[in-house]
């Protein structure tokens, strides 16, 4: 597995954890330059691509947790690589959108694991 899929992993895997713990985590989107700094924005409604070209990051993952239903989704973008998480009961939903991006364009969600 990638690194790029591996950190989407487990930020997914932290997020779901403070869920069951009765938390809920803040929407957030992390940022990952190329020497390995890590920004942290709440609540960006920017599209990932975009915030890769303006912030000069190399991965961007954005973490969503739905109020209703108690569902998480995860995004992930990277020049290469996108990958999108959710929950069990997130995924039941998405036939209501795309993790909840207001001005998000239709994008191809790709398998996590390769083909073989």
């Amino acid at each position: 597995m990638s690194t790029f899929l591996e950190n989407a992993r487990q930020i997914f895997d932290a997020a779901q954890a403070a869920m069951r713990a009765g938390q809920t985590p803040s929407d957030l989107t992390i940022l990952i330059n190329e020497e390995g700094h890590i920004e942290v924005l709440a609540e960006s409604d920017w599209p990932l691509d975009r915030l890769l070209a303006d912030r000069g990051a190399r991965i961007a993952y954005r973490v969503r947790a739905e109020r209703r239903g108690g569902g998480i989704c995860l995004e992930g973008r990277s020049i290469s690589e996108y990958c999108r998480l959710e929950t069990a009961d997130r995924a039941r939903e998405a036939l209501r959108g795309p993790c909840a991006t207001p001005d998000r364009r239709p994008s191809e969600t790709l398998p996590i694991l390769p083909e073989g």
